[in-house]
Protein backbone atom coordinates (compact mmCIF):
# COMPACT_ATOMS: atom_id res chain seq x y z
CA UNK A 1 0.00 0.00 0.00
CA UNK A 2 1.08 3.64 -0.35
CA UNK A 3 1.60 6.01 2.55
CA UNK A 4 -1.80 7.70 2.02
CA UNK A 5 -3.61 4.38 2.36
CA UNK A 6 -1.53 3.53 5.43
CA UNK A 7 -2.44 6.89 6.97
CA UNK A 8 -6.13 6.20 6.42
CA UNK A 9 -5.92 2.74 8.02
CA UNK A 10 -3.99 4.07 11.02
CA UNK A 11 -6.37 6.99 11.49
CA UNK A 12 -9.31 4.59 11.48
CA UNK A 13 -7.72 2.23 13.99
CA UNK A 14 -6.74 5.08 16.32
CA UNK A 15 -10.34 6.32 16.25
CA UNK A 16 -11.61 2.83 17.06
CA UNK A 17 -9.07 2.24 19.85
CA UNK A 18 -10.11 5.56 21.45
CA UNK A 19 -13.84 4.82 21.17
CA UNK A 20 -15.53 4.61 24.60
CA UNK A 21 -18.73 3.05 25.93
CA UNK A 22 -21.34 5.00 27.84
CA UNK A 23 -19.43 4.46 31.10
CA UNK A 24 -16.27 6.05 29.74
CA UNK A 25 -14.33 2.83 29.30
CA UNK A 26 -12.50 2.04 26.06
CA UNK A 27 -14.50 -0.36 23.91
CA UNK A 28 -11.41 -2.32 22.95
CA UNK A 29 -9.39 -3.16 26.11
CA UNK A 30 -5.80 -2.00 25.92
CA UNK A 31 -4.52 -5.59 26.01
CA UNK A 32 -6.47 -6.29 22.79
CA UNK A 33 -5.28 -3.13 21.02
CA UNK A 34 -2.72 -4.48 18.59
CA UNK A 35 0.10 -2.03 17.89
CA UNK A 36 0.55 -1.07 14.25
CA UNK A 37 3.83 -1.97 12.54
CA UNK A 38 4.69 0.09 9.46
CA UNK A 39 7.37 -1.55 7.36
CA UNK A 40 8.82 0.46 4.52
CA UNK A 41 11.92 1.85 2.87
CA UNK A 42 13.54 4.88 4.51
CA UNK A 43 12.17 8.33 3.78
CA UNK A 44 8.70 7.36 2.48
CA UNK A 45 6.94 9.51 5.11
CA UNK A 46 6.21 7.17 8.01
CA UNK A 47 7.02 9.78 10.65
CA UNK A 48 5.25 12.58 8.77
CA UNK A 49 1.90 10.80 8.72
CA UNK A 50 2.03 10.28 12.49
CA UNK A 51 2.25 14.05 12.97
CA UNK A 52 -0.61 14.58 10.50
CA UNK A 53 -2.88 11.99 12.15
CA UNK A 54 -2.30 13.33 15.65
CA UNK A 55 -2.89 16.91 14.50
CA UNK A 56 -6.08 16.05 12.61
CA UNK A 57 -7.50 14.02 15.51
CA UNK A 58 -6.55 16.64 18.09
CA UNK A 59 -4.46 14.22 20.15
CA UNK A 60 -0.84 14.28 21.32
CA UNK A 61 2.20 12.52 19.87
CA UNK A 62 5.34 11.12 21.47
CA UNK A 63 7.99 10.12 18.96
CA UNK A 64 10.87 7.81 19.92
CA UNK A 65 13.61 6.09 17.97
CA UNK A 66 14.40 2.71 19.49
CA UNK A 67 17.92 2.48 18.01
CA UNK A 68 19.65 4.06 21.03
CA UNK A 69 17.64 2.38 23.78
CA UNK A 70 19.18 -0.22 26.04
CA UNK A 71 17.34 -2.46 28.45
CA UNK A 72 18.03 0.04 31.26
CA UNK A 73 16.75 3.15 29.48
CA UNK A 74 13.62 1.43 28.17
CA UNK A 75 12.71 -0.60 31.27
CA UNK A 76 14.08 1.65 34.00
CA UNK A 77 16.86 1.23 36.55
CA UNK A 78 16.70 -1.11 39.58
CA UNK A 79 16.59 0.14 43.14
CA UNK A 80 16.06 -1.52 46.54
CA UNK A 81 12.95 -1.00 48.66
CA UNK A 82 12.29 -2.38 52.14
CA UNK A 83 9.05 -4.29 52.63
CA UNK A 84 7.44 -6.45 55.30
CA UNK A 85 5.74 -9.78 54.54
CA UNK A 86 4.11 -11.74 57.41
CA UNK A 87 6.12 -9.73 59.90
CA UNK A 88 9.40 -10.40 58.13
CA UNK A 89 11.55 -7.54 56.77
CA UNK A 90 12.83 -8.08 53.23
CA UNK A 91 14.68 -6.10 50.56
CA UNK A 92 12.96 -6.09 47.16
CA UNK A 93 14.23 -4.94 43.77
CA UNK A 94 11.96 -2.50 41.96
CA UNK A 95 12.49 -0.39 38.86
CA UNK A 96 12.24 3.28 38.09
CA UNK A 97 9.78 4.39 35.41
CA UNK A 98 10.88 3.88 31.84
CA UNK A 99 12.11 6.97 30.02
CA UNK A 100 9.56 6.21 27.29
CA UNK A 101 6.60 5.92 29.68
CA UNK A 102 7.63 9.03 31.61
CA UNK A 103 7.83 11.03 28.37
CA UNK A 104 4.13 10.27 27.79
CA UNK A 105 3.25 11.63 31.23
CA UNK A 106 5.43 14.69 30.55
CA UNK A 107 3.54 15.27 27.29
CA UNK A 108 0.16 14.99 29.03
CA UNK A 109 1.22 17.39 31.78
CA UNK A 110 2.59 19.97 29.35
CA UNK A 111 -0.21 19.84 26.77
CA UNK A 112 -3.23 18.94 28.89
CA UNK A 113 -4.13 16.32 26.26
CA UNK A 114 -4.79 12.90 27.79
CA UNK A 115 -4.89 10.78 24.62
CA UNK A 116 -2.30 10.32 21.94
CA UNK A 117 -0.03 8.17 19.80
CA UNK A 118 3.21 6.63 21.02
CA UNK A 119 5.28 6.24 17.86
CA UNK A 120 8.30 3.96 18.19
CA UNK A 121 10.49 4.17 15.10
CA UNK A 122 13.15 1.61 14.13
CA UNK A 123 11.54 -0.88 16.48
CA UNK A 124 13.15 -3.80 14.65
CA UNK A 125 16.60 -2.41 15.52
CA UNK A 126 16.33 -2.85 19.29
CA UNK A 127 19.36 -4.23 21.13
CA UNK A 128 19.59 -7.92 21.97
CA UNK A 129 19.14 -7.20 25.66
CA UNK A 130 15.89 -5.36 25.03
CA UNK A 131 14.40 -7.75 22.45
CA UNK A 132 12.81 -10.18 25.00
CA UNK A 133 11.03 -7.31 26.74
CA UNK A 134 9.46 -6.13 23.47
CA UNK A 135 7.13 -9.12 23.37
CA UNK A 136 5.67 -8.20 26.75
CA UNK A 137 5.41 -4.58 25.65
CA UNK A 138 3.55 -5.41 22.43
CA UNK A 139 1.11 -7.67 24.28
CA UNK A 140 0.52 -5.86 27.57
CA UNK A 141 1.76 -2.31 26.73
CA UNK A 142 4.16 -2.25 29.69
CA UNK A 143 7.83 -1.44 30.11
CA UNK A 144 8.97 -2.96 33.38
CA UNK A 145 6.30 -2.35 36.03
CA UNK A 146 4.79 0.66 34.31
CA UNK A 147 2.10 0.54 31.64
CA UNK A 148 1.47 2.91 28.77
CA UNK A 149 -1.37 5.18 30.00
CA UNK A 150 -4.85 4.35 28.77
CA UNK A 151 -5.82 6.36 25.74
CA UNK A 152 -2.40 6.05 24.11
CA UNK A 153 -2.25 4.04 20.91
CA UNK A 154 1.04 2.40 19.96
CA UNK A 155 2.30 2.67 16.38
CA UNK A 156 5.70 1.28 15.42
CA UNK A 157 7.80 1.44 12.28
CA UNK A 158 10.94 -0.02 10.80
CA UNK A 159 12.89 -0.58 7.61
CA UNK A 160 13.19 -3.98 5.88
CA UNK A 161 16.54 -5.76 6.40
CA UNK A 162 17.83 -4.86 2.92
CA UNK A 163 17.94 -1.18 3.93
CA UNK A 164 19.37 -1.44 7.43
CA UNK A 165 22.09 -3.79 8.67
CA UNK A 166 20.93 -3.35 12.28
CA UNK A 167 17.50 -4.86 11.62
CA UNK A 168 16.45 -7.93 13.59
CA UNK A 169 13.72 -9.83 11.75
CA UNK A 170 10.66 -10.40 13.93
CA UNK A 171 9.53 -13.95 14.55
CA UNK A 172 5.94 -15.09 14.04
CA UNK A 173 5.13 -14.77 17.75
CA UNK A 174 6.06 -11.09 17.68
CA UNK A 175 4.39 -10.31 14.35
CA UNK A 176 1.20 -12.01 15.53
CA UNK A 177 0.84 -9.30 18.16
CA UNK A 178 0.89 -6.43 15.65
CA UNK A 179 -1.10 -5.05 12.74
CA UNK A 180 1.40 -5.34 9.88
CA UNK A 181 1.40 -2.79 7.04
CA UNK A 182 3.94 -2.69 4.24
CA UNK A 183 4.37 0.75 2.70
CA UNK A 184 5.82 1.57 -0.71
CA UNK A 185 6.95 4.89 -2.19
CA UNK A 186 4.29 6.50 -4.40
CA UNK A 187 5.01 9.77 -6.19
CA UNK A 188 1.36 10.71 -6.83
CA UNK A 189 0.63 10.55 -3.09
CA UNK A 190 3.81 12.40 -2.17
CA UNK A 191 2.90 15.14 -4.66
CA UNK A 192 -0.13 16.08 -2.52
CA UNK A 193 2.11 16.25 0.53
CA UNK A 194 4.67 18.32 -1.39
CA UNK A 195 1.97 20.83 -2.35
CA UNK A 196 0.81 21.21 1.26
CA UNK A 197 4.41 21.66 2.41
CA UNK A 198 5.08 24.17 -0.40
CA UNK A 199 8.13 22.39 -1.72
CA UNK A 200 10.27 24.18 -4.28
CA UNK A 201 8.78 24.21 -7.79
CA UNK A 202 12.07 23.05 -9.32
CA UNK A 203 11.79 19.81 -7.32
CA UNK A 204 8.12 19.13 -8.04
CA UNK A 205 8.41 20.11 -11.71
CA UNK A 206 11.45 17.90 -12.24
CA UNK A 207 9.69 14.94 -10.64
CA UNK A 208 6.57 15.57 -12.69
CA UNK A 209 8.70 15.00 -15.78
CA UNK A 210 10.91 12.27 -14.24
CA UNK A 211 8.61 10.33 -11.92
CA UNK A 212 10.93 7.31 -11.84
CA UNK A 213 13.57 9.45 -10.13
CA UNK A 214 11.34 10.07 -7.11
CA UNK A 215 12.62 7.04 -5.22
CA UNK A 216 15.68 5.00 -6.16
CA UNK A 217 17.72 2.53 -4.15
CA UNK A 218 20.26 0.44 -6.05
CA UNK A 219 23.65 -1.18 -5.56
CA UNK A 220 26.52 -0.19 -7.85
CA UNK A 221 30.25 -0.97 -7.98
CA UNK A 222 30.76 2.18 -5.90
CA UNK A 223 28.25 1.11 -3.25
CA UNK A 224 24.66 2.07 -2.55
CA UNK A 225 23.01 4.78 -4.64
CA UNK A 226 19.78 6.17 -3.25
CA UNK A 227 17.23 8.95 -3.55
CA UNK A 228 14.34 9.18 -1.08
CA UNK A 229 11.31 11.36 -0.48
CA UNK A 230 13.04 12.74 2.61
CA UNK A 231 16.03 13.71 0.48
CA UNK A 232 13.86 15.63 -2.00
CA UNK A 233 12.06 17.50 0.80
CA UNK A 234 15.27 18.44 2.62
CA UNK A 235 16.86 19.54 -0.67
CA UNK A 236 13.81 21.65 -1.46
CA UNK A 237 14.06 23.52 1.83
CA UNK A 238 17.76 24.23 1.48
CA UNK A 239 17.35 25.43 -2.13
CA UNK A 240 14.83 28.02 -0.94
CA UNK A 241 17.24 29.29 1.69
CA UNK A 242 20.16 29.33 -0.77
CA UNK A 243 18.09 31.47 -3.13
CA UNK A 244 17.16 33.88 -0.33
CA UNK A 245 20.85 34.32 0.49
CA UNK A 246 21.90 34.62 -3.16
CA UNK A 247 24.02 31.46 -2.95
CA UNK A 248 24.68 29.13 -5.88
CA UNK A 249 22.88 25.79 -6.00
CA UNK A 250 25.27 23.34 -7.67
CA UNK A 251 25.81 19.60 -7.97
CA UNK A 252 27.95 19.63 -4.87
CA UNK A 253 24.99 20.78 -2.79
CA UNK A 254 22.48 18.55 -4.57
CA UNK A 255 24.70 15.51 -4.05
CA UNK A 256 24.56 16.01 -0.29
CA UNK A 257 20.85 15.12 -0.39
CA UNK A 258 20.48 12.92 -3.48
CA UNK A 259 23.03 10.10 -3.46
CA UNK A 260 22.66 9.09 -7.09
CA UNK A 261 25.14 10.42 -9.68
CA UNK A 262 22.80 10.45 -12.68
CA UNK A 263 19.91 12.07 -10.84
CA UNK A 264 22.24 14.67 -9.32
CA UNK A 265 23.50 15.61 -12.79
CA UNK A 266 20.06 15.68 -14.37
CA UNK A 267 18.37 17.59 -11.57
CA UNK A 268 21.27 20.06 -11.51
CA UNK A 269 20.82 20.66 -15.24
CA UNK A 270 17.05 21.01 -14.82
CA UNK A 271 17.43 23.47 -11.93
CA UNK A 272 19.59 25.69 -14.15
CA UNK A 273 16.89 25.48 -16.86
CA UNK A 274 14.19 26.27 -14.31
CA UNK A 275 16.02 29.41 -13.21
CA UNK A 276 16.44 30.42 -16.83
CA UNK A 277 12.74 29.92 -17.57
CA UNK A 278 11.78 32.17 -14.63
CA UNK A 279 14.16 34.86 -15.88
CA UNK A 280 13.68 34.57 -19.64
CA UNK A 281 9.88 34.52 -19.49
CA UNK A 282 9.76 37.25 -16.81
CA UNK A 283 7.28 35.30 -14.67
CA UNK A 284 6.42 38.25 -12.45
CA UNK A 285 5.38 40.23 -15.53
CA UNK A 286 3.15 37.39 -16.77
CA UNK A 287 1.45 37.11 -13.38
CA UNK A 288 0.91 40.89 -13.34
CA UNK A 289 -0.67 40.81 -16.80
CA UNK A 290 2.30 42.41 -18.54
CA UNK A 291 3.54 39.47 -20.60
CA UNK A 292 5.76 40.56 -23.47
CA UNK A 293 5.21 39.49 -27.07
CA UNK A 294 8.65 37.89 -26.97
CA UNK A 295 7.59 35.68 -24.03
CA UNK A 296 4.43 34.58 -25.88
CA UNK A 297 6.37 33.79 -29.05
CA UNK A 298 9.04 31.93 -27.10
CA UNK A 299 6.36 29.78 -25.41
CA UNK A 300 4.71 29.03 -28.76
CA UNK A 301 7.98 27.66 -30.14
CA UNK A 302 8.98 25.78 -26.96
CA UNK A 303 9.20 22.01 -26.83
CA UNK A 304 6.79 20.04 -24.70
CA UNK A 305 9.18 19.59 -21.74
CA UNK A 306 9.67 23.35 -21.59
CA UNK A 307 5.93 23.95 -21.83
CA UNK A 308 5.34 21.42 -19.07
CA UNK A 309 7.87 23.26 -16.90
CA UNK A 310 6.11 26.56 -17.56
CA UNK A 311 2.77 25.05 -16.55
CA UNK A 312 4.42 23.76 -13.38
CA UNK A 313 5.83 27.18 -12.55
CA UNK A 314 2.46 28.84 -13.18
CA UNK A 315 0.69 26.30 -10.97
CA UNK A 316 3.28 26.67 -8.21
CA UNK A 317 3.00 30.47 -8.16
CA UNK A 318 -0.79 30.40 -8.20
CA UNK A 319 -1.11 27.70 -5.56
CA UNK A 320 1.36 29.51 -3.32
CA UNK A 321 -0.77 32.66 -3.48
CA UNK A 322 -3.98 30.66 -3.01
CA UNK A 323 -2.62 28.96 0.12
CA UNK A 324 -1.69 32.36 1.54
CA UNK A 325 -5.22 33.62 0.92
CA UNK A 326 -6.80 30.56 2.54
CA UNK A 327 -4.60 31.03 5.60
CA UNK A 328 -5.69 34.68 5.76
CA UNK A 329 -9.28 33.46 5.51
CA UNK A 330 -8.77 31.09 8.45
CA UNK A 331 -7.19 33.89 10.53
CA UNK A 332 -10.22 36.07 9.81
CA UNK A 333 -12.61 33.25 10.72
CA UNK A 334 -10.91 32.59 14.04
CA UNK A 335 -10.66 36.30 14.81
CA UNK A 336 -14.40 36.66 14.23
CA UNK A 337 -15.25 33.73 16.50
CA UNK A 338 -13.06 35.22 19.26
CA UNK A 339 -14.31 38.81 18.97
CA UNK A 340 -18.02 38.22 18.30
CA UNK A 341 -18.98 37.66 21.99
CA UNK A 342 -16.95 40.74 23.08
CA UNK A 343 -19.29 43.22 21.42
CA UNK A 344 -22.46 41.88 23.07
CA UNK A 345 -21.04 40.96 26.49
CA UNK A 346 -21.39 44.47 27.95
CA UNK A 347 -18.13 43.94 29.86
CA UNK A 348 -15.03 46.15 29.66
CA UNK A 349 -13.52 45.58 26.23
CA UNK A 350 -9.86 45.92 27.24
CA UNK A 351 -10.19 43.35 30.03
CA UNK A 352 -12.30 40.97 27.92
CA UNK A 353 -9.94 40.99 24.93
CA UNK A 354 -6.96 40.65 27.28
CA UNK A 355 -8.55 37.59 28.89
CA UNK A 356 -9.35 36.04 25.51
CA UNK A 357 -5.77 36.71 24.38
CA UNK A 358 -4.42 34.92 27.45
CA UNK A 359 -6.73 31.95 26.81
CA UNK A 360 -5.60 31.75 23.18
CA UNK A 361 -1.91 32.04 24.17
CA UNK A 362 -2.36 29.13 26.59
CA UNK A 363 -4.17 27.07 23.95
CA UNK A 364 -1.35 27.67 21.45
CA UNK A 365 1.27 26.82 24.07
CA UNK A 366 -0.46 23.51 24.72
CA UNK A 367 -0.67 22.84 20.98
CA UNK A 368 3.09 23.34 20.74
CA UNK A 369 3.56 20.88 23.59
CA UNK A 370 1.33 18.25 21.97
CA UNK A 371 4.08 17.04 19.62
CA UNK A 372 1.69 17.37 16.65
CA UNK A 373 1.72 21.00 15.59
CA UNK A 374 1.71 21.57 11.82
CA UNK A 375 3.61 24.35 10.08
CA UNK A 376 0.34 25.75 8.74
CA UNK A 377 -1.18 25.92 12.23
CA UNK A 378 1.98 27.62 13.52
CA UNK A 379 1.76 30.31 10.84
CA UNK A 380 -1.95 30.92 11.48
CA UNK A 381 -1.49 31.04 15.26
CA UNK A 382 1.42 33.48 15.04
CA UNK A 383 -0.60 35.83 12.84
CA UNK A 384 -3.67 35.49 15.05
CA UNK A 385 -1.70 36.31 18.21
CA UNK A 386 -0.08 39.31 16.49
CA UNK A 387 -3.54 40.60 15.52
CA UNK A 388 -5.00 40.13 19.03
CA UNK A 389 -1.98 41.81 20.63
CA UNK A 390 -2.32 44.74 18.25
CA UNK A 391 -5.87 45.25 19.51
CA UNK A 392 -4.58 45.84 23.03
CA UNK A 393 -2.73 48.90 21.72
CA UNK A 394 -5.86 50.60 20.35
CA UNK A 395 -8.48 49.78 23.03
CA UNK A 396 -8.75 52.57 25.64
CA UNK A 397 -7.90 51.35 29.13
CA UNK A 398 -10.61 51.87 31.75
CA UNK A 399 -13.32 52.74 29.23
CA UNK A 400 -16.80 53.58 30.48
CA UNK A 401 -18.69 52.99 27.24
CA UNK A 402 -18.04 49.46 25.89
CA UNK A 403 -19.69 50.29 22.54
CA UNK A 404 -17.28 53.15 21.94
CA UNK A 405 -14.32 51.10 23.18
CA UNK A 406 -15.18 48.35 20.71
CA UNK A 407 -15.08 50.75 17.74
CA UNK A 408 -11.28 50.56 17.23
CA UNK A 409 -11.48 46.75 17.53
CA UNK A 410 -14.11 46.65 14.82
CA UNK A 411 -12.01 48.98 12.66
CA UNK A 412 -8.97 46.68 12.96
CA UNK A 413 -11.13 43.66 12.14
CA UNK A 414 -12.49 45.44 9.05
CA UNK A 415 -8.90 46.15 7.97
CA UNK A 416 -8.23 42.42 8.23
CA UNK A 417 -11.34 41.71 6.17
CA UNK A 418 -10.40 44.28 3.52
CA UNK A 419 -6.90 42.82 3.30
CA UNK A 420 -8.36 39.37 2.63
CA UNK A 421 -10.64 40.74 -0.10
CA UNK A 422 -7.72 42.52 -1.71
CA UNK A 423 -5.51 39.40 -1.55
CA UNK A 424 -8.28 37.23 -3.04
CA UNK A 425 -8.95 39.71 -5.84
CA UNK A 426 -5.23 39.99 -6.64
CA UNK A 427 -4.89 36.19 -6.71
CA UNK A 428 -7.93 35.83 -8.97
CA UNK A 429 -6.45 38.47 -11.27
CA UNK A 430 -3.16 36.56 -11.39
CA UNK A 431 -5.12 33.47 -12.36
CA UNK A 432 -6.78 35.35 -15.20
CA UNK A 433 -3.42 36.59 -16.47
CA UNK A 434 -1.97 33.07 -16.46
CA UNK A 435 -5.03 31.79 -18.36
CA UNK A 436 -4.71 34.60 -20.91
CA UNK A 437 -1.02 33.88 -21.48
CA UNK A 438 -1.59 30.12 -21.72
CA UNK A 439 -4.41 30.47 -24.26
CA UNK A 440 -2.41 32.91 -26.37
CA UNK A 441 0.74 30.75 -26.26
CA UNK A 442 -0.67 27.22 -26.22
CA UNK A 443 -4.31 27.50 -27.22
CA UNK A 444 -6.88 25.37 -25.41
CA UNK A 445 -4.73 22.28 -25.59
CA UNK A 446 -3.09 19.85 -23.21
CA UNK A 447 -1.04 22.52 -21.41
CA UNK A 448 -4.20 24.33 -20.31
CA UNK A 449 -5.80 21.04 -19.30
CA UNK A 450 -2.78 20.25 -17.10
CA UNK A 451 -2.94 23.69 -15.49
CA UNK A 452 -6.65 23.33 -14.78
CA UNK A 453 -5.98 19.88 -13.34
CA UNK A 454 -3.49 21.29 -10.83
CA UNK A 455 -5.97 23.95 -9.75
CA UNK A 456 -8.85 21.49 -9.56
CA UNK A 457 -7.32 18.71 -7.49
CA UNK A 458 -5.54 20.87 -4.89
CA UNK A 459 -7.79 21.17 -1.83
CA UNK A 460 -6.82 24.77 -1.02
CA UNK A 461 -7.43 25.79 -4.61
CA UNK A 462 -10.80 24.06 -4.60
CA UNK A 463 -11.70 25.92 -1.38
CA UNK A 464 -10.54 29.24 -2.87
CA UNK A 465 -12.60 28.77 -6.03
CA UNK A 466 -15.64 27.85 -3.95
CA UNK A 467 -15.23 30.83 -1.60
CA UNK A 468 -14.11 33.56 -4.00
CA UNK A 469 -14.74 32.18 -7.50
CA UNK A 470 -12.99 32.99 -10.76
CA UNK A 471 -14.93 33.62 -13.95
CA UNK A 472 -12.06 32.52 -16.19
CA UNK A 473 -11.70 29.21 -14.40
CA UNK A 474 -15.45 28.60 -14.49
CA UNK A 475 -15.61 29.28 -18.23
CA UNK A 476 -12.59 27.16 -19.13
CA UNK A 477 -13.56 24.28 -16.86
CA UNK A 478 -17.05 24.25 -18.32
CA UNK A 479 -15.63 24.23 -21.84
CA UNK A 480 -12.78 21.75 -21.37
CA UNK A 481 -14.22 19.50 -18.66
CA UNK A 482 -17.81 19.39 -19.93
CA UNK A 483 -19.09 20.17 -16.43
CA UNK A 484 -17.44 17.08 -14.96
CA UNK A 485 -14.32 18.41 -13.20
CA UNK A 486 -13.61 15.31 -11.15
CA UNK A 487 -13.98 12.64 -13.81
CA UNK A 488 -13.66 14.03 -17.31
CA UNK A 489 -10.64 16.23 -16.59
CA UNK A 490 -8.62 13.36 -15.19
CA UNK A 491 -9.67 11.22 -18.14
CA UNK A 492 -8.38 13.91 -20.50
CA UNK A 493 -5.06 13.94 -18.67
CA UNK A 494 -4.81 10.16 -18.98
CA UNK A 495 -5.55 10.42 -22.71
CA UNK A 496 -2.58 12.76 -23.15
CA UNK A 497 -0.33 9.74 -22.33
CA UNK A 498 2.48 11.94 -21.02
Amino acid sequence: MNIKQAKQYIEHIVRLYLKKDRYGDYRIPIVRQRPVFLSGAPGVGKTAIMEQIASELGIALVNYSMTHHTRQSALGLPFIVHKEYDGKQVDVTEYTMSEIISSIHDRMEASGIREGILFLDEINCVSETLAPAMLQFLQFKTFGRFAVPEGWVIVTAGNPPEYNKSVREFDVVTLDRMKYMEVEADYSVWKEYASDRRLHAAVTNYLEINKDDFYQVETTVRGRSYVTARGWEDLSQVIGLYEEEGLTVDEGLIGQYLRHDRIVREFGAYYDLYRRYVSDYAMDDILAGNASEQAVEKAKKAGFDERLSLVGIFADRLLGRIKDVMEESEILRQSFSILKPVKTSGKPVYETVGRLLAVREDKIRRSRESGAYSDRDKRIDKSLLAFLRSLMDVIPVGETAPDQAFAPVEARFNELKDKLRSSAAMTSSMMDHVFDFSIEAFGEGKELILLLTELTVDKDSAAFLTSFGNAGYAELSSKLMINDPAGNLLNKVEELNL
